[in-house]
């Protein structure tokens, strides 16, 4: 009966040694497919999320949350209708739930859809001599925005991976001084994308057309940094500007299921005055 229990006993063991052989053998096997220089972010195209990247027929849902903290923040009476054409500055707090969607279509195009509920509070300047109220309260839609992204080719030993994007800003809250769009916007944009043994390189920037102003100026430009330290963790860090507000943004990522559930917290600090001061972000990205 001994020599029966011991080997089956040994029978489980040598069953178990296979087992996790097998699946490193698996994983070792996953990892290789991606050759060093896109290590830090697979083979995916490039994403409006920052160090996200999209495969074919991937679906990413990211459901998250992002407070707003300025003390300086720009504002003008005119512009929010009470009459006074003059710049002040003072405090404004906002409250912002997000939801993403992003679906990879081919290995060379992803489609992308973002919409947002917020609720945000702007104090009057002490110097504001306008009829404006002390302090002005508004919640309801957000910006809700989509993009079309592709790439142009793909990245190799000794050149970047290129690629473009198109996106839209519906006018939905046009009776809305605080929150929201109230007239259509577009951006143009394109980027280039590098890795190395020590991170990987983004350069991106895009062009803003905005039916109110009817002009086309500079939109969003940045610089963007992703390292993957390990199979559950990967930093970012950029420098993100669009005309003269420029932010330090830096964004830790846990992927708790490689590949399928990712905490995301990001966190953003103006460099120049008329950026928000402090922005943080956190939120959980689901891989289908």
């Amino acid at each position: 009966m001994k020599n029966c229990r011991s080997i089956q006993r040994w029978e489980v063991c040598s069953i178990a040694v296979l087992v996790l052989v097998l699946v490193a053998g698996s994983v070792g096997a996953q990892e290789a497919e991606d050759p060093l220089y896109l290590r830090d972010r697979g083979a995916g195209v490039s994403s409006s999320m920052f160090g996200t990247y999209i495969r074919r027929h991937e679906l990413f849902t990211y459901l998250y949350y992002e407070f707003y903290f300025d003390n300086n923040f720009e504002y003008s009476p005119d512009e929010l209708g009470y009459g006074l054409d003059q710049d002040f500055e003072s405090k404004y707090r906002a409250h912002e739930g997000l939801i993403f969607l992003g679906f990879g279509l081919t290995e060379w195009l992803i489609w992308e859809l973002e919409a947002a509920v917020i609720a945000a509070t702007l104090e009057k300047a002490s110097g504001d001599p306008s009829t404006m109220p002390d302090k002005i309260d508004e919640a309801g839609l957000g910006d809700v925005e989509t993009q079309i992204r592709w790439r142009w080719f793909r990245e190799s030993p000794y050149r970047p991976e290129a690629f473009s994007f198109f996106e839209t800003v519906f006018p939905l809250q046009k009776d809305r001084a605080l929150i929201g769009t109230s007239e259509w916007e577009f951006k143009l944009g394109a980027g280039v994308t590098k890795g190395f043994p020590f991170g990987t390189f983004t350069v991106r920037a895009a062009l803003e057309y905005a039916t109110a102003e009817s002009a086309v100026e500079l939109g969003e430009y940045a610089v963007e940094y992703l390292k993957r330290l390990s199979p559950h963790w990967r930093l970012f860090a950029a420098i993100e500007g669009s005309q003269d507000e420029v932010e330090l943004i830096t964004e830790a990522q846990w992927h708790i299921l490689p590949d399928k559930v990712i905490l995301k917290l990001n966190n953003a600090i103006g460099i120049t005055p008329k950026a928000t001061d402090w922005a943080p972000e956190a939120g959980v990205m689901v891989v289908r």
